[in-house]
C-alpha cells in the first residue's frame, strides 16, 4: 500500500518547483502623480488620467512620486529630481455615463441629470535617470555664494 501524500504537500512542491525554473523579472516602474492621482507607470503602458491641455502627439513630462529599477527603490525627493517619465498624448477619452434622477413624492418635483467624465489618454515612453542630483551640502554653498554676490552687487 503506498502512502497517500497530503494535498498541502504537493501544492507546497509544485510551488518550489515552479519558484525554481523561473527567472526573476527585472524591470523599471515608476509612481506618477497626475491629475491628483498616482498610478503605477512603466514603458509603453497607457494610462488613463483626468483631462490634460495638449495636443495629440505631443510630449509631457509627469511627476515621480516613486521609482522602482529591479531591486532598488528610490523615493527620496532629492533623488527623484534626476529622475524624468516622459508620455506622449494620445488623444481624448471619456468616462462612463452616469445617470442622476431627482424625486420627491406628492410635489410633482422630477430632476434629471447626467454627466460624463473626460478623460486623456498617453503613453509612457520612457522612465529615466537625467541630470544627478546634488548634494545638500553643495546646495546650500550654492545658495550662500548666490546670496553673497547679490549683496556685493547691490552695496
Amino acid at each position: 500500500m503506498s502512502a497517500a501524500r497530503s494535498p498541502r504537500r504537493s501544492y507546497e512542491a509544485a510551488i518550489r518547483r515552479r519558484a525554481g525554473t523561473r527567472e526573476r523579472e527585472f524591470f523599471v516602474y515608476a509612481i506618477v502623480r497626475c491629475g491628483g492621482r498616482q498610478s503605477r507607470a512603466s514603458v509603453d503602458d497607457v494610462l488613463t488620467v483626468d483631462k490634460l491641455a495638449g495636443e495629440v502627439g505631443s510630449t509631457i513630462t509627469l511627476p515621480a512620486v516613486l521609482i522602482v529599477d529591479g531591486e532598488k527603490v528610490i523615493s527620496d525627493r532629492a533623488e527623484l529630481g534626476g529622475y524624468e517619465v516622459t508620455a506622449e498624448i494620445l488623444g481624448p477619452a471619456s468616462g462612463p455615463k452616469i445617470n442622476m434622477i431627482h424625486y420627491k413624492s406628492k410635489t410633482r418635483y422630477r430632476r434629471r441629470q447626467g454627466h460624463r467624465q473626460k478623460y486623456t489618454q498617453v503613453k509612457i515612453t520612457g522612465i529615466g535617470g537625467g541630470k544627478p542630483a546634488a548634494a545638500k551640502g553643495s546646495a546650500a554653498k550654492t545658495r550662500a555664494a548666490k546670496s553673497s554676490a547679490s549683496a556685493k552687487n547691490t552695496a
